[in-house]
């Protein structure tokens, strides 16, 4: 069976004919329903009617329960897939949520003259220079802005970074990574353009939200 995209629009009109979420719409209830809404829209049962537009009408909603089915049978045996669509709203804090990112920017903002040295290490120089950082114990890079080695205003830096990481890695690996750096020595970061506590839960929001890429069925 080939992978179904479930859209936002398929998922009301789940919610709207089967009468629940399609998370919480067990087995047992779909195949009920199921039978229920095929059997109360049968293109055979509305012949007698002369009213060609009811008779339509009737085809369309039983083609479209079909084509429901298809996608929640696909969905009980994890060959479904939501929609990109899906990033809307907050679809981003779903149990089944997929992230990646490629140069995603974060910048740390900081009275620590010190703390691009306490993240990195004597690695920084390189990074100035186009060099890659591979987050310990993780899968995930970092790059610098090479055009952008750290300004100051007054006592203040902004510290430009951007980071990759593909599907298989955990994001709270990241942050835990990040957060340990920059707690106490950061008023700040900015995701994305979002200004962001440096608290982990925070943290792991803002990336998420802006990293993700769709609901996949376990």
């Amino acid at each position: 069976m080939e992978r179904q995209t479930i859209s936002i629009q398929d998922r009301e009109d789940i919610r709207r004919l089967f009468g629940t979420d399609l998370e919480r719409l067990d087995q047992q209830t779909f195949k009920q329903k199921k039978k229920e809404l095929m059997a109360k829209y049968h293109p055979d049962k509305f012949e007698k009617f002369e009213d060609e537009t009811v008779r339509e009408m009737a085809t369309e909603r039983f083609q479209l329960i079909e084509k429901l089915a298809a996608k929640i049978e696909a969905f009980y045996q994890g060959k479904s897939v939501m929609s990109a669509d899906q990033g809307k709203g907050r679809a981003y804090m779903h149990e089944f949520a997929q992230f990646a990112a490629k140069k995603l920017k974060i910048e740390i903002i900081t009275e620590d003259k010190d703390l691009k040295y306490h993240i990195f290490g004597s690695y920084y120089k390189w990074l100035a220079y186009g060099e890659t950082f591979h987050i310990p114990e993780t899968k995930a890079s970092i790059i610098m802005d090479e055009e952008h080695q750290g300004h100051r205003i007054g006592f203040r830096e902004t510290i430009r970074m951007y980071l990759t990481f593909d599907e298989d890695q955990a994001i709270e690996d990241i942050v835990q990574w990040l957060y340990g750096k920059v707690l106490d020595r950061a008023s700040h970061l900015i995701i994305s353009k979002e200004k962001v506590a440096v608290d982990p839960e925070k943290m792991a929001m803002a990336i998420k939200k802006v990293s993700f890429l769709r609901i996949e069925a376990p």
